[in-house]
């Protein structure tokens, strides 16, 4: 027997697992997921402390696996009621193993559904997380669904609507190739500087192109990190640092495309002004929220999750100024982009001013409920 420490819970894949998925077998994925929340695989029982099974053949939400080693003496349960993972106590591997590869429960567990952990509070959703046995006649539509799973549940609405089928498409070839989130990152952030080069001089077609994919790859990034769970502290900060940085660097080169590099007191400068200003107090806004609640305030009501779909960020303003240049107004567009922006921040006020008018325990996700 390996030893652990006492109340370490350690990790125990059960089966082969050789279906390939996103590049990788089920097995490797499963082995991914426990250290992702925490836990050192085993090959054998430990002496002592807990342990976590998990049938290899099964495709598991990240959520599932952070939940099940948090309940010691809980069992996992699938849609139609099989078995497939557990927590229990070191003396009760051997016993426990075997009931979950005949398909059996082990006696004496609390029962979890899927139906029991439905809300994702970081992807801001609710729906039940993937748990599905895996084979080679399903991958494709399994590859789909973890695909879906790892999307946001409140976002803007070219990421939401526009974006899932290609990305999916690009996020496999990049999973396949060994590609990993970074380095999408980092030829998403090459884009970034070529739109911003390109709108300082006015050449806001080429320039619209680089924004667009450039947003695309925003979306293959955080897609493949989740689908082979292979995020990292470091490519968060480099992914949501750039997204954070470079919106109003890009409505900045676009005014000195359109106006020139000195900024006069008129109503170009003052939409400007308007543009910048508008950015950094609705982050500021949002941030205000987040450390007073805990949660996103897209997320708050069913409004407030809708209008997270067209506030003035990054997508919903390229929306804006894509047709005004193609029909050869470009500074009419940075202008209804200032205005969008200013009434975008004004929505986002009194969102803040209604959640802190009522008593705190009182503002919680509609998506938790």
């Amino acid at each position: 027997m390996q030893t652990t420490a006492v109340g370490t819970p350690t990790g125990l894949i059960l089966g082969s697992g050789d279906v390939r998925l996103w590049g990788m077998t089920a097995r490797e994925r499963l082995r991914r997921t426990f250290a992702r929340a925490g836990v050192a695989v085993v090959d054998g029982p430990p002496a002592a402390g807990t342990v976590v099974l998990a049938l290899a053949g099964w495709v598991f939400d990240e959520s599932l696996i952070a939940a099940l080693v948090k309940r010691p003496g809980a069992l996992l349960v699938a849609e139609d009621g099989t078995p497939v993972a557990v927590h229990v106590e070191a003396n009760r591997v051997t016993e426990a193993a075997a009931a979950l590869e005949r398909g059996e429960e082990p006696a004496g567990l609390e029962r979890l559904s899927l139906g029991d952990l439905a809300y994702n509070a970081a992807l801001r959703k609710r729906e039940p997380p993937v748990l599905v046995r895996l084979t080679p006649e399903n991958v494709r539509a399994v590859e789909a669904r973890t695909f879906a799973g790892s999307y946001k549940g409140v976002t803007d609405l070219v990421t939401k609507y526009w974006w899932p089928r290609p990305a999916r498409i690009v996020t496999r070839w990049c999973a396949v190739a060994g590609l990993r989130p970074n380095h999408v990152t980092f030829i998403g952030f090459l884009f970034v500087l070529a739109a911003f080069w390109l709108f300082w001089r006015g050449q806001f077609g080429l320039g619209l192109v680089c924004a667009w994919i450039m947003t695309f790859l925003d979306t293959v990034d955080g897609k493949l990190a989740r689908v082979t769970l292979t995020s990292s502290a470091i490519g968060n900060i480099f992914d949501h640092g750039i997204d954070l940085v470079h919106p109003p660097f890009w409505w900045w080169a676009w005014y000195v495309g359109c106006f020139g590099v000195a900024v006069a007191p008129d109503l170009a400068g003052l939409s400007l002004a308007v543009i910048l200003a508008g950015y950094v107090l609705q982050r500021a806004e949002e941030g205000v929220f987040m450390r007073r609640f805990g949660f996103h305030i897209h997320s708050w009501r069913p409004f407030d999750s809708f209008f997270r779909l067209i506030t003035a960020r990054r997508n919903p303003n390229l929306l804006i100024l894509t047709p005004a240049w193609a029909i050869g107004l470009p500074k009419a567009g940075f202008y209804l982009v200032a205005l969008w922006t200013a009434i975008s921040l004004v929505v986002h006020a009194v969102q803040l001013a209604q959640a802190f008018a009522m008593p705190r325990a009182r503002v919680v996700s509609w998506l938790s409920l």
